[in-house]
């Protein structure tokens, strides 16, 4: 079992940056694929990075340039460095932490973070 917790969501300027964290409980977290997904309103939840145990990355074209995704795993910790927001990045963020067990996959999710980019 794994919790979640997302922080540093918030109000930002376009153009702006901001670092969320998602911090989790539990055990094996360096053994999880972890990523991060955001949603809006009436839209389904979509893929923003991910990083693999062994710390591969992969990022939407959305993302790729601008956001940074890290792993911390001595502190349990995955982070998403955003830079040079636009308003169209406005979502709720989430975390997710995946694995699989018996080729079944094993996903826990955070409860999510708003991340609004707006003058």
């Amino acid at each position: 079992q794994v919790q979640l917790v997302e922080s540093g969501g918030g109000l930002v300027q376009p153009g702006g940056s901001l670092r969320l964290s998602c911090a989790a409980s539990g055990s094996m977290f360096s053994i999880y694929t972890l990523g991060w997904y955001r949603q809006t309103p009436g839209k389904q939840r979509d893929l923003v990075a991910a990083i693999t145990s062994g710390g591969s990355t992969n990022y939407t074209d959305s993302a790729r340039g601008r956001f940074t995704i890290s792993r911390d795993n001595a502190k349990n910790t995955v982070y998403l460095q955003m830079n040079s927001l636009k308003p169209e990045d406005t979502a709720v963020y989430y975390c997710n932490a995946e694995r699989m067990v018996f080729d079944i996959p094993l996903k826990y999710w955070g409860p999510g973070t708003q991340v609004t980019v707006s003058s």
